[in-house]
């Protein structure tokens, strides 16, 4: 199975259309066509369903696309490391960062870097601690940011300067803004947001008894999601401070959750991970600069 034929198969499933994608791909629609059966025998299994104007993916087809995408991610990921490794002033790094208001740190970092190195090109991919250590563990990214303890068996890690901390997102208007702190009591019988990390790894432990009388009306990986949801009233958010806008211009407030819930952001890597000198460098970087707040 060679990675062209999956670039084909790829453009293919994107397009659900053999002419579309043989035009993206600058090949014949025979080379195509004839790739694509090839990779069907090989596989011994149907890829696509073909209609009169278009193409749609069977159940094995959409697994193929999946595994797919990943091998073809990691065959660009290792040409770039190689292309750029004698590169003095630049390269690739990804990163896979979680959500936090920390952030802010990293994105200081990488500016301070790019002016030693202005032709660094860094990829960010965005999500939960479960889908950027998934990509991490694969190695599509050199780094990820976290917001709970990594597994030390697993991976290296430098904890941020910082810490965020929980509190919930509300209208305005509700009887909850007159409170300075929320606690357990507070919530109970409310409808509740959160991501489901937060609600399994934090909340829970956060409520203790109190827990079974709160209330998760929907789960969101994005806070800024949710904190529309919370906007139109249909809930209360719970999620780190600073991440949606509670301006007095949003019609949302903020309140620290009682007692104190605070969290801490850890970037990672890989144990045993051979790192191309550009990410190398930069962990050098990051390391003294987080070292001496």
């Amino acid at each position: 199975m060679e990675i062209r034929t999956l670039r084909y198969f790829l453009a293919v499933a994107r397009e659900e259309n053999m002419s579309r994608a043989a035009e993206q791909l600058h090949v014949t629609q025979p080379t195509l066509s004839k790739a694509l059966r090839a990779l069907e025998d090989e596989l011994g299994k149907k890829l696509f369903t073909r209609r009169s104007f278009s193409i749609a993916l069977t159940e094995e087809g959409v697994l193929l696309r999946n595994r797919a995408e990943d091998l073809v991610s990691m065959a660009d990921k290792i040409e770039k490391e190689f292309l750029s490794w004698d590169e003095l002033t630049g390269g690739d790094i990804y990163f896979g960062l979680a959500e936090s208001y920390q952030i802010r740190y990293l994105a200081r970092e990488i500016r301070a870097f790019k002016k030693l190195c202005p032709d660094l090109r860094y990829h960010i991919t965005s999500g939960d601690t479960e889908q950027v250590t998934e990509k991490l563990d694969k190695g599509l990214l050199d780094f990820a940011v976290i917001c709970e303890r990594p597994n030390d068996r697993k991976y290296h890690h430098i904890l941020f300067p910082e810490a965020d901390y929980f509190g919930a997102v509300f209208r305005a208007d509700s009887a909850l803004a007159e409170k300075e702190r929320i606690t357990a009591d507070d919530l109970a019988g409310l409808p509740l947001f959160s991501s489901e990390q937060s609600w399994e790894n934090d909340i829970r432990p956060w409520a203790g008894e109190k827990f079974e009388q709160l209330r998760l009306e929907g789960s969101f990986r994005l806070a800024y999601n949710g904190s529309l949801f919370a906007k139109e009233g249909l809930g209360v958010l719970l999620t780190l401070n600073d991440l949606v806008d509670t301006s007095v211009e949003s019609g949302l407030v903020f309140r620290p959750l009682e007692p104190h819930l605070e969290m801490k952001m850890y970037l990672i890597w890989n144990k045993y991970q051979s790192f191309t000198p550009i990410a190398e460098r930069f962990l050098r970087q990051i390391r003294q600069s987080f070292a001496g707040r």
